[in-house]
């Protein structure tokens, strides 16, 4: 690294340490009372080994009468005094540890849900996860834990250092033998901590993600006897894990080994300059053991700051990652046009799509016009497009080239929150909170909901007939990610939520695809009257459930290929008749 790049890192790391300092301004009081109780810890200790000198040469030595009384008074009054101190220090450090611990995860959370949906295709689930859980934890060491140690300890350094000038001048000269080492210590250490706390913050992350996967893949991972090759990719992270801490840990072990030696060094010179045929016959007993204790309590304070360059160090790298994610743009929502209730007319004209890292565009130059109150559906083999397309509706990609338009308007003109209030979304892939039933119905703004309300909604999607049964109907809870509830009953109540937002559009992505034939049936007599006066796009693999569709466009890499009615279609002869005959002459085909 050059001293260019070393002194920008440098300057990098001081911002961020302070940044994340500023975490514990609003416990001012706290911490100026934190402070004062290391500073009675220590200056309590302090006393007391000042103390040996009178002990050793008056107490002992001379049989002072005074000192025998009160020496054993002071000593008490000096522990319990001490031990209010460090009760103030340790709990006062817990509590702004945690309460910066807390603060930032809300803050990382609360941007996860603000930042535009790229976001989250782009980046492994194991590592967002892991900030919330894992980085987060990290950012105390630095803010509460490890300045602790650097306060408490280096009060100890300094008022030790304090007790042995007082005591000799001349003995403190051993101390030269120690600092040299201890602050070359301290830099590589520093330096070294900092290549691999990066490195062991993103392998965090890929262990998260590698037991998520696991997890949620149980059912695949048993059918396919999938348990092996997790269980190497698992112990192949972890590998990798445990190497990078126990590089830390040696690192650590060498630093706290290194200095105890030296510490050693430094007491054998004072021992050696204290039995100087000059200095020996000038020099008591009790300045002597003052000393030799100031120092012995000064290693452990030593090794300890040079030890906490780890903790420092990881506490840094997270900061940085998790400031990444605070300072990054959220969605852009530059609109200033309000809309209560649109009209429904949509017109996707000459749109282009490419994502991130992509060297091929999704979409591909598509025009297509949805009037208002009509059913468009979208037909087309994988990876066609269909999907891109409708997550334009809602702004959760901006295309890279043309333009959307609502009732005239280009979407980025409306407010993003008034634009998908207009839009109800049944995915494919359900989406069930750990929650009631009644709550998962009545999601998000919905939640104001009457009772009365959601069962409607739930009758119409024929939903009810499966709710009733539960044992506490709408207040039945679904389990994580709805694991009590089968794929055709999490569907209908996705159904369910988009009937209860009545919303003026209507997108349904695969939306009966998890449904038996005659849930299928009900389901689509429930949404076609939802679709009434609404305009819906509809994608579709099972062409039987788009026949009545008002348009159908065919969709093929990127592009729309051919437009029309089913009638129209099917005359064309074209790729949707193919289609038509693939799965009507082979069943299984969809």
């Amino acid at each position: 690294m050059s001293k260019k790049n070393k002194g920008v890192w440098d300057a990098e790391a001081w911002q961020t340490y302070r940044r994340l300092i500023g975490y514990t301004s609003p416990y001012k009081l706290i911490v100026v009372l934190t402070v004062l109780g290391m500073a009675v810890d220590v200056g309590c200790l302090a006393l007391f080994t000042k103390l040996i000198q009178p002990m050793l040469d008056d107490m002992f030595t001379h049989k002072s009468a005074y000192l025998i009384f009160w020496m054993p008074i002071w000593i008490l009054s000096i522990f319990v005094v001490r031990a209010f101190g460090t009760f103030a220090s340790d709990y006062g450090i817990a509590y702004v540890g945690r309460n910066v611990v807390q603060v930032i995860r809300q803050q990382v959370f609360a941007a996860y849900l603000r930042l535009p949906a790229p976001f989250f295709s782009e980046e492994a689930s194991g590592h967002q996860i892991a900030r919330i859980t894992y980085t987060s934890e990290q950012v105390a060491s630095a803010t509460t834990d490890s300045l602790k140690v650097m306060v408490t300890e280096s009060l100890m350094v300094v008022s030790m250092l304090g007790v042995m000038l007082f005591q000799s001048i001349y003995l403190t000269l051993a101390l030269f033998v120690l600092a040299p080492t201890v602050l070359l210590i301290a830099t590589v250490v520093s330096r070294r901590y900092r290549r691999i706390s990066g490195r062991i913050q993103d392998m965090m992350g890929t262990v998260t993600g590698a037991v998520e996967e696991a997890v949620n893949a149980h059912r695949e991972v048993r059918i396919y006897g999938g348990q092996d090759s997790e269980r190497e990719r698992f112990d192949e992270v972890a590998e990798r894990t445990r190497t990078l801490n126990l590089k830390v840990s040696m690192t650590s072990s060498l630093s706290s080994s290194t200095v105890q030696t030296m510490g050693g060094a430094a007491i054998a010179a004072l021992v050696l300059l204290a039995t100087r045929p000059g200095v020996l016959g000038h020099m008591s007993p009790g300045i002597f053991f003052s000393v030799l204790t100031a120092m012995g309590a000064m290693m452990p304070s030593l090794k300890r700051l040079t030890g906490v360059q780890g903790s420092v160090q990881r506490g840094l790298i997270a900061a940085k990652d998790l400031f990444g994610i605070l300072d990054r743009p959220p969605e852009i929502d530059s609109g200033t046009l309000p809309i209560s209730r649109c009209v429904g007319d949509i017109t996707f004209s000459g749109v282009h799509l490419s994502y991130r890292d992509s060297t091929e565009e999704a979409l591909r130059g598509v025009n297509l016009h949805c009037r208002p109150g009509t059913v468009t559906a979208l037909v087309g083999r994988s990876g066609s497009g269909k999907s891109s397309l409708a997550s334009l509706l809602p702004r959760f990609y901006e295309p890279t080239a043309g333009q959307v338009l609502l009732d005239g308007h280009a979407l980025d003109d409306y407010l993003l929150a008034d634009l998908r209030q207009q839009i109800a979304w049944v995915g494919q892939n359900v989406v069930m909170f750990d929650d009631t039933v009644a709550n998962n119905i009545a999601y998000g703004e919905l939640a104001g909901a009457s009772e009365q309300d959601i069962v409607a909604a739930a009758e119409v999607a024929n939903a009810m007939e499966f709710i009733s049964r539960m044992p506490q109907g709408l207040q039945s809870r679904v389990g994580e990610r709805g694991g009590m509830l089968s794929g055709g009953q999490r569907q209908r109540i996705a159904i369910a939520r988009a009937i209860l937002k009545n919303a003026p559009i209507l997108v349904l992505d695969e939306a009966t695809s998890a449904l038996d034939t005659e849930s299928e049936r009900l389901i689509q007599q429930a949404l076609q009257r939802l679709m009434k006066d609404r305009t819906t796009l509809v994608i579709a693999h099972r062409l039987s459930t788009i026949e009545h569709a008002d348009q159908i466009a065919v969709m093929d890499q990127g592009r729309i290929v051919e437009r029309g009615t089913h009638a129209e279609l099917l005359e064309l002869g074209g790729q949707y008749a193919a289609l038509h005959r693939m799965q009507f002459h082979n069943p299984g085909s969809d």
